[in-house]
């Protein structure tokens, strides 16, 4: 994973969410990752780590390779798909995971705005119904939040489970979708 974004410009901009800042970061190809939290700095740390040996550049007015419009509009699509989930196949993304990963948040993805699968019927969607660990695995990796809805996954006796920005932020996803 360390080397995955070697050589790369990828841009990112910081913004306020209904789940507190969402930081939105893009390539040449689309967006790499959208990280939750409470804190720029936390988010930009977080940012750092996962695209290691990339040029990180924050978002400015006017373009570029990666087009810092781009990102802003990336991240303005990333916030309104919050408000409404039926968006996500608006975002072009740069999804970089192994092989398992990449069929994971495939499977994620087919998963319909309002409904949630468990770790164990997504297993068995993508034909491993023994890899349940795997699939929390996969979710918790899960680089693109929202885009990529790992909130929709939950545990086989119909808890939350755990989610990687927090088990508030993941009900709360949940509950906006039941209103849409």
């Amino acid at each position: 994973m360390p080397d995955r974004f070697r050589g790369d410009e990828v841009t990112y901009q910081v913004s306020d969410c209904l789940l507190g800042k969402v930081l939105v970061a893009r390539t040449v190809t689309g967006v790499c990752s959208v990280l939750l939290g409470d804190s720029e700095q936390e988010l930009v740390e977080e940012l750092r780590s996962r695209t290691a040996g990339a040029e990180l550049q924050v978002s400015q007015t006017g373009s570029g390779p990666t087009g810092s419009g781009q990102t802003a509009t990336a991240a303005a699509a990333v916030v309104a798909l919050m408000r409404n989930p039926t968006e996500a196949q608006r975002v072009q993304l740069d999804l970089r995971g192994t092989a398992f990963q990449q069929k994971v948040w495939q499977q994620l993805r087919a998963i319909p705005c309002g409904s949630t699968l468990s770790y164990s019927q997504v297993a068995a969607a993508i034909g491993h119904p023994t890899a349940a660990r795997a699939i929390a695995g996969a979710c918790s990796a899960n680089p693109i939040a929202v885009v990529i809805p790992c909130h929709r996954v939950i545990a086989a006796d119909g808890g939350l489970g755990g989610y990687r920005w927090g088990i508030e932020r993941k009900l709360r996803l949940l509950q906006s979708e039941q209103s849409v």
